[in-house]
């Protein structure tokens, strides 16, 4: 779950939500500077359910003492956590083994570059024996791709780590549009067509729902996205309380347009 600040509360977006924007963010990607990326479909697909382990959690959310809220994803407990990214290969297995590729990765980065923060041996155990599961179902897969001629191509090491990168960095832009841009922010290494390159974006006012891109990594003119989040403008004690008020909470649609310097 993911938080947006408001002056008396938070809105509360679903993970799946955000992770729909990383979607829509890929698939109007790409242009003469920044390349296309292949396959198109499966990519954009991995994009739009990367975070797709989230689903049953976010029925029923956990709830946050520190701050009577529902734990924002970056709080979770690590048992928690490992234990949604170690079912997500049975979510996508469903979906082709493309997509199941790009998740797995995916979910693997993210906890190469967080165990670092681990602080118990039991947590770092949790982790490591994940990353070892989740290597060997990577390894399966990429043999399965390589051997089929469609998707051969597409599972060269330089491909896959283009992909897994844009996969990535859709996954960060959203992260930071749905939770609202309040300041100028750099991402970068961002694959192009020719190497690399940083991405400025600008909040054009306080609303977050316009914000300037530098350079412009997009097919269209601009890209609009659209989604929603549930009002919740009371702290909780209770956890039961808490996912009741989250249940009937008030529905509201948020705008971002997306636009050249």
């Amino acid at each position: 779950m993911l938080h947006r600040q408001t002056p008396t509360g938070i809105i509360a977006i679903a993970q799946p939500t955000h992770a729909w924007i990383a979607g829509c963010l890929a698939q109007a990607w790409g242009n003469q500077d920044f390349g296309n990326f292949t396959p198109r479909e499966e990519v954009c697909l991995g994009a739009a359910i990367h975070d797709i382990g989230w689903v049953f959690w976010e029925n029923e959310p956990t709830l946050n003492l520190q701050t009577g809220y529902p734990h924002h994803f970056m709080e979770l407990p690590s048992e928690i956590s490992v234990k949604i990214w170690s079912g997500v290969k049975h979510l996508t297995s469903s979906y082709g083994r493309y997509a199941a590729l790009l998740v797995s990765l995916h979910g693997t980065g993210l906890f190469e570059r967080f165990r670092k923060w681990e602080n118990s041996p039991e947590s770092t155990q949790l982790v490591e024996e994940y990353l070892q599961q989740e290597y060997a179902y990577q390894k399966q897969l990429v043999n399965y791709l390589q051997n089929d001629s469609y998707y051969a191509n597409h599972t060269t090491p330089e491909v896959i780590q283009r992909n897994r990168k844009l996969v990535a960095i859709w996954d960060l832009l959203s992260l930071a549009l749905c939770m609202g841009l309040r300041e100028e922010r750099q991402f970068h290494h961002i694959p192009t067509a020719s190497g690399e390159t940083t991405l400025t974006l600008i909040p054009v006012n306080d609303n977050f729902d316009k914000i300037k891109v530098e350079p412009w990594a997009f097919e269209r003119d601009e890209v609009k996205l659209n989604y929603d989040g549930r009002v919740l403008n009371e702290k909780f004690t209770d956890e039961t309380q808490m996912r009741q008020a989250l249940a009937n909470a008030e529905w509201v649609n948020m705008s971002t347009v997306l636009i050249p310097m």
